[in-house]
């Protein structure tokens, strides 16, 4: 809203509303970079959802990054290994099935899921930071919601259903994501911790 782009602006950034309408992140993203960037010079573009206030600059640079040494990668994002056991059953938490690479720092996404995974080994929560290829983007928001998608309530898995390659980078923490008033709280006491602290 207004106040978001008046805080943007004094912080020296640059904001653009887009069509409150448009059906999903990837859609804004696209219709700012209609604005933006109307020649597509810009091959690579990061999505950092508003709802991440803190979130550590080194993960922007990890999504970046898998799209630099994987050149399958069409979307790049990140997962960190559950440290909440409830997590695992949380539908609110998106999990990543993914074929973690020898690195143990990345893996090819194999799917998404709100639901339970039962089994032996760890659990990776997704956290909603991407990093498109232009074209990828472009392919994307092009098609219509998929079938998984629907049925998840995940817009990535009609990436993976359209073929696209997304991979994840291993964060060793969470982002804080500001979803419900408890996260808020949480938000704002990290706040003040850094305002006094800087």
């Amino acid at each position: 809203d207004s106040e978001i782009v008046a805080a943007v602006e004094a912080a020296g950034g640059r904001a653009i509303l887009t069509d409150p309408d448009l059906p999903s992140g990837s859609d804004r993203i696209l219709a700012a970079l209609a604005e933006l960037d109307p020649k597509g010079a810009h091959d690579v573009v990061i999505n950092l959802q508003g709802d991440m206030p803190f979130v550590d600059p080194a993960a922007l640079a990890a999504c970046a990054d898998l799209l630099a040494r994987h050149v399958q990668c069409d979307i790049g994002t990140v997962m960190v290994a559950e440290s909440d056991p409830a997590d695992r059953t949380n539908p609110d938490i998106p999990k990543v099935v993914a074929a973690l690479q020898p690195d143990g720092r990345t893996a090819r996404a194999l799917y998404f899921t709100r639901s339970v995974l039962y089994g032996d080994g760890p659990v990776w929560l997704h956290h909603g930071i991407y990093a498109y290829r232009r074209e990828a983007l472009d392919r994307f928001t092009a098609a219509p919601p998929s079938p998984l998608e629907t049925r998840e309530k995940l817009e990535q898995l009609r990436a993976l259903e359209l073929g696209l390659s997304i991979w994840a980078a291993v964060l060793d923490e969470a982002p804080i994501s500001v979803d419900n008033p408890a996260d808020l709280e949480r938000a704002k006491a990290r706040a003040r911790m850094g305002r006094a602290q800087g």
